[in-house]
């Protein structure tokens, strides 16, 4: 079976980097999934998807003229929940491991958000600044004052 850009084969993960992992296929082959193509979600750590040795199904993303092999896991899970009963509603609870990001809950967790860590930050840029400002008038002789030469 020769490993063509569409098709969908089995391997074995036989490395994790921090930019993906990558597996064993057929042919003794080995091919990337990049850590934006195994799930659906937000990845920071591939370890937290996948380990080594694990049997995965990936497709076949790209195969270049050095024989560099592209894969995904994502897009296999994506057609799985689509086709896998037509007619019904998807579920609307985030599935196990997965952050429903739908409705937010501000009280959550105790980190402030974005805009807090922001506001913080320029209210004691501000105090540090206007602090330096007055020391160095101060060595300058003052504000507006003027040096008598």
């Amino acid at each position: 079976m020769s490993i063509e850009v569409g098709s969908v084969v089995e391997g074995v993960v036989t490395g994790i980097t921090n930019f993906g992992a990558f597996v064993e296929l057929p042919e003794g082959k080995v091919g990337l999934v990049h850590i934006s193509e195994v799930a659906d979600v937000y990845v920071k750590d591939v370890h937290d998807f996948l380990k080594e040795r694990d049997q995965v199904r990936v497709k076949v993303l790209s195969v270049d003229e050095r024989g560099k092999i592209g894969l995904s896991i994502k897009q296999l899970q994506e057609k799985k929940e689509d086709a896998a009963q037509p007619g019904q509603t998807p579920s609307l609870r985030p599935q196990h491991g997965m952050r429903d990001f739908r409705k937010p809950n501000r009280f959550a967790n105790s980190t402030p958000s974005f805009e807090d860590k922001l506001s913080k930050f320029l209210k004691d840029s501000d105090e540090r600044l206007t602090d330096l400002r007055r020391k160095t008038d101060s060595k300058r002789g003052g504000r507006g004052s003027r040096r008598s030469d």
